[in-house]
């Protein structure tokens, strides 16, 4: 019995230090990040947002972001644990799609980007793809009485290249870009 509590006890030391290590090093490397490991605000006509947390845009006049399954609410995220072959899924998915191609009909024939009709895993996924935006652009274009080429231009100055050209995609963060559409004259 004694054996047993004294290699219980060391376990549970070393564990601890293995534990307090991990914590120190994801504490640590958070303090390397831009924004070291804290919320980036941004303050937008005396209004505060989170950049790294999805807003809704409904307006036709602005880039509309990935859906959520939570209704962008923060303090509650989650996806719908629902699997691609569920027909419930399927159909939202779909009636998603076919909303998207009513709003641009311009796009017919073209395949719609997968992070405009599909929640993220958190429902709360700030960012959509290079391809999402310029799907949009059309859209934008139009609505705001600017040139296609000046839409496209924008979207490109606001997307963030994969880390160092290997890890994670391209994408576009759509708070940031409909702020900077706000301030495009």
């Amino acid at each position: 019995m004694k054996n047993y509590i004294v290699s219980a006890f060391r376990l549970t030391l070393v564990m601890l230090a293995v534990v307090g290590v991990y914590l120190f090093i994801v504490y640590a490397g958070s303090k390397v990040l831009p924004t070291q490991g804290n919320a980036e605000i941004i303050t937008h006509n005396g209004q505060k947002f989170y950049a790294n947390i999805g807003q809704e845009f409904t307006s036709s006049k602005y880039f509309h972001g990935r859906p959520s399954n939570v209704g962008y609410n923060a303090a509650g995220s989650g996806g719908s644990n629902k699997g691609p072959s569920n027909k419930e899924y399927l159909d939202l998915v779909q009636k998603r799609m076919d909303t998207l191609k009513m709003q641009h009909p311009e796009m017919s024939g073209t395949e719609v980007p997968v992070e405009l009709v599909t929640a993220s895993g958190s429902g709360l996924d700030p960012d959509i793809s290079e391809a999402g935006a310029l799907y949009q652009a059309k859209r934008i274009a139009k609505e705001r009485n600017f040139s296609e080429e000046k839409v496209e231009q924008l979207i490109a100055n606001h997307t963030s290249k994969p880390l160092i050209g290997l890890f994670g995609p391209a994408k576009v963060n759509v708070l940031q870009l409909n702020i900077a559409l706000d301030q495009l004259k």
